[in-house]
């Protein structure tokens, strides 16, 4: 009787421990895949996001299009628009809702690449870089007796952004701005399908304000390259909403 006395506590104190469970290796491996996708494309519907730069419509500030080097890389952050407005001399990425890309390159398929585009680690198609010159009520024109833009007949020194011996259009335009809607151009003015080219349409050469994804905030790539995207001064001149 007293063995079996002396065996019962430690029989109930055995039993009282249970082992900890592990996660099996590739179950950890699989939540850490999903938690970081989710963050990534938490990052790119409300953060930032990045694109490829395939055109040399905004040159010099942006290289794309030249088979000699890499095109530029962008970030593009959205935190500016959350509450507030996009404002004239900002270089913005927009949705092509207009069709004005009238030629999509070849994309290559994959579940893949489609995974990466969700999440916003492969840049997809469909949108267009350009800086802002007109915003909603805006007159904007082009060119006065000195052969500058206009908006509301005061002139901008674009000095800080076109290259030397640039145009400012090789097209005379006056258009006034609608409501919620943007006035575009490219910096390299004579290679730019921008606002100018679809005056004609039926949107009339302006972007949505709702297309717009967000404001470049600096060249990322290639490397000798990294630098931020600024506004330029001649954008503060009070007079431009007199």
């Amino acid at each position: 009787m007293s063995t079996s006395a002396a065996a019962g506590p430690a029989a109930v104190a055995g039993s009282g421990r249970r082992e900890r469970r592990r996660i099996p290796r590739w179950l950890e491996l699989v939540l850490i895949v999903v938690l970081a996708l989710a963050l990534a494309a938490l990052t790119k519907t409300f953060l930032a996001q990045s694109f490829f730069v395939p055109s040399g419509s905004m040159r010099p500030l942006l290289q794309g299009g030249d088979p000699a080097r890499t095109d530029d890389r962008i970030l593009v952050e959205k935190v500016s628009y959350w509450n507030g407005d996009v404002s004239r001399g900002d270089v913005v990425v927009f949705d092509d809702s207009q069709n004005w890309l009238r030629v999509a390159a070849e994309r290559e398929t994959g579940l893949l690449r489609a995974g990466l585009e969700v999440v916003g680690l492969w840049p997809t198609g469909g949108h267009l870089v350009k800086r802002v010159i007109g915003v909603s009520g805006d007159t904007v024109a082009c060119c006065d007796a000195q052969n500058r833009v206009t908006v509301n007949g005061e002139p901008l020194d674009e000095s800080d952004y076109l290259a030397e011996g640039t145009q400012p259009s090789e097209v005379e335009f006056s258009v006034r701005v609608p409501d919620d809607r943007l006035w575009v151009m490219g910096d390299n003015r004579q290679s730019s399908e921008d606002s100018r080219a679809h005056i004609g349409e039926p949107g009339g050469g302006f972007v949505p304000v709702d297309d717009v994804v967000g404001k470049v905030l600096a060249v990322v790539w290639p490397a000798d390259r990294r630098d931020l995207v600024e506004r330029p001064d001649t954008y503060d001149n009070a007079s431009l909403d007199e």
